[in-house]
């Protein structure tokens, strides 16, 4: 199926996603894009961090128009769909509408949670990116899963205050919904995570530089996942 666009040019219709119900498991890692814009690279890194054990990727590309962000699904959705993953948009909720990806991650400055529900339906997943514990109940309403952070300092916000484990560890267990740390994450910062027990333990971890910026991207996913399955989680999904 297509539809016609400027000057006749058909626009095939592959971004009409299937709903897909979430799963936590998909969160385990979460791998978010640096925002620096090549396609052809974010493609082999995105692939490679698939072949890692990653299974859900969110595209965060804030100078992308939304044409450019759905050439990108076009791209990207067939790698995560091969692997039965999941494909997020940053704060794109007409993207996600028109069926795109599989969901949009939200926060603070996009439209409040039962809004940006009420516009992507109840089909497509919704994330949220909490910094304290009013953004995390807020989210409970209307959103599949949390983002938290910054659990840990990180040096693409220097000088932000950060949230330390034991803080993010008590609001996780408060959570209604499933919670993924970000911010300053390594696989120093994934071992502890593992050492973590009950519902203290996030589902997931999200990381950018750790895998974007990595020389190999596969090897990077696969040592964030063996740390965290160091403390007795399941191993990357099939």
């Amino acid at each position: 199926m297509a539809s016609v666009g400027r000057g006749g040019k058909l626009w095939p219709h592959a971004m009409h996603v299937a709903p897909r119900r979430l799963d936590p498991s998909l969160l385990r890692l979460v791998v978010i894009t640096d925002g620096r814009g090549d396609l052809v690279r974010l493609e082999q890194v995105v692939a490679a961090a698939l072949d890692g054990g990653a299974r859900c990727v969110q595209v965060r590309e804030p100078h992308w128009s939304a044409r450019m962000l759905m050439r990108a699904c076009e791209r990207l959705l067939p790698l995560v769909e091969r692997v039965r993953g999941v494909l997020l948009v940053n704060d794109r909720l007409d993207v996600a509408a028109a069926r795109m990806a599989h969901g949009t991650q939200i926060g603070h400055k996009s439209l409040p949670p039962e809004v940006a529900r009420d516009v992507v339906g109840i089909r497509s997943l919704l994330g949220y990116s909490a910094h304290d514990q009013q953004e995390l109940d807020a989210a409970a309403v209307s959103c599949d899963f949390v983002l938290l952070s910054p659990v840990w300092a990180t040096t693409s916000k220097p000088g932000l205050p950060h949230l330390g484990v034991a803080r993010a560890a008590q609001m996780t267990a408060l959570a209604k919904v499933p919670v993924v740390w970000l911010g300053g994450i390594g696989v120093e910062q994934a071992a502890q995570v593992a050492d973590l027990r009950g519902i203290r333990r996030p589902v997931g971890i999200a990381v950018r530089s750790a895998v974007l910026a990595a020389e190999d991207p596969a090897q990077a996913a696969r040592s964030l996942l063996a740390a965290l399955q160091g403390g007795g989680a399941a191993g990357a999904p099939a």
